[in-house]
């Protein structure tokens, strides 16, 4: 760890950092409201607003967003004539998925083998109270010798879009000359990283049906059409042989030529079972940054338990495609919707509705931020450079701001490392990742400040 104050106001902080994250965990802030309550939301809300007016922020507000949830705004005024600098988190989380599955309860922050366990530890609560104790460290050394804006979303998950829609209503509320988007994450522990580029998605819901009703298999089985089997079969044509995605008129052979992810590594942290193939051509930087890549999120059709001996009448499917940068979000919509409804067996009937989309994003690098922000993690992780990589996920609102403020220069840093498993069970943070990650965004601003 860096010898400079900040870093020891930090690890001074850190007891602090803990029980507030332990807060904000127990909220079970899932921004589906047919799965859990709104007012878990809306607390989380409630805690963050308290938290920034405790801080000194003013024009503190909850943003009643255009999908009904909530977004967090603060204003820290600094010095007269000083840059503005917007830092973004996100309080809502992915559901638990099987409860049953996490060693300790998933709403419960945990300390174990030196991490910390909780749903949204590190994606992204935990992005939270790094931000607050950057700001911390700064106040107690000085100052904070910018202008700071603070937005947390509280539906970025869902991607329903409704800071974006709000921001593009309210265009002034989140102007700023730079903004540090915490919502990334390191390449692995340890290695300072910022994220220079994001995949796109769209989402896809996929019906079928050919029957008016399902029909005993003996009877009819053999000449009824099978929704089930021609909803497989659509699927299917999605994916190549080796298991590289194929929708028609879509480039799927692009390169990535920054920082290389080692195949072992990467079956170390998407914990491949021992002897399964890795699916796709090319590096896996390459397959997982560059390029589009398919999943069936989820499919409508009768458990094994309960099953009866019928032909099913209709079946349906959520699809999600991850969209390269350089890849138009809403062109690869329009291919995915067109191979689905071309790769439909038996004249079946078919329906696509689309449930979210998000565009891919590309940082200019080159920029005077990331020369001050490779300065702070330099800093923050003695004997370490900073390293540039991609993502495979989205996070749309980063292209909204790029749209709304072309001259502001974005940065996405934080928590996500792979051990993390975020969305997945057992999500955890490293302590030590907060730590570093906080007195780097403290550095920054500093730097920031100067430059």
């Amino acid at each position: 760890m860096s010898s400079h104050p900040i870093a020891g106001t930090v690890a001074a902080l850190m007891p602090q950092a803990r029980t507030e994250l332990a807060e904000l965990v127990a909220f079970r802030s899932v921004a589906d409201f047919d799965q859990f309550p709104k007012s878990e939301s809306e607390a989380a809300a409630r805690w963050i607003t308290e938290a920034l007016a405790a801080e000194g922020f003013q024009d503190v507000a909850v943003l009643d967003t255009p999908d009904g949830t909530q977004s967090v705004y603060g204003y820290l005024p600094g010095p007269e004539g000083a840059k503005t600098v917007l830092l973004y988190a996100h309080y809502d989380v992915q559901p638990p998925l099987d409860e049953a599955g996490w060693t300790t309860p998933p709403f419960e922050l945990t300390e174990r083998d030196g991490r910390w366990y909780g749903r949204g530890a590190a994606d992204c609560k935990g992005g939270v109270i790094m931000h607050l104790l950057a700001l911390r460290a700064l106040k107690a050394n000085g100052g904070v010798p910018v202008h700071v804006k603070v937005i947390a979303e509280g539906s970025e998950e869902q991607g329903t879009g409704g800071l974006e829609r709000y921001a593009e209503e309210h265009p002034e509320l989140l102007a700023a000359d730079t903004i540090i988007i915490g919502d990334a994450g390191n390449f692995r522990v340890g290695l300072p990283t910022v994220t220079s580029t994001l995949r796109g998605m769209t989402m896809l819901r996929v019906q079928v049906d050919t029957l008016e009703g399902n029909l005993h298999s003996g009877q009819f089985g053999g000449a009824a059409p099978d929704a089930l089997a021609a909803l497989i079969r659509v699927l299917d044509s999605l994916r190549a042989e080796d298991g590289s995605t194929t929708v028609d008129g879509l480039a799927g052979e692009a390169s990535w030529e920054g920082l290389q992810y080692a195949e072992d590594q990467f079956r170390q942290d998407a914990k491949v079972l021992d002897g399964v193939d890795l699916i796709g051509s090319g590096t896996v930087a390459d397959r997982i940054w560059a390029r589009p890549a398919v999943t069936v999120l989820g499919i409508d059709c009768p458990p094994v338990v309960g099953a009866t001996p019928s032909v099913q009448a209709s079946a349906r499917a959520l699809i999600s495609l991850r969209v390269p940068p350089g890849v138009d979000a809403a062109e690869a919509t329009k291919l995915l919707q067109a191979h689905i409804e071309a790769h439909t067996p038996w004249n079946a009937r078919v329906r696509v509705e689309q449930v979210g989309q998000g565009q891919p994003f590309s940082a200019d690098t080159t920029s005077p931020a990331y020369a001050a922000m490779a300065d702070a993690m330099a800093a923050a992780y003695p004997g370490q450079e900073m390293q540039y990589a991609g993502q495979g996920g989205s996070i749309p609102l980063c292209n909204t701001l790029a749209a709304l403020y072309p001259s502001a220069e974005i940065l996405l840093i934080g928590l996500s490392e792979p051990e993390a498993q975020i969305h997945a069970v057992n999500e955890s943070v490293s302590p030590e990742e907060l730590e570093r990650l906080s007195v780097a965004e403290a550095l920054f601003l500093s730097n920031y400040a100067t430059d």
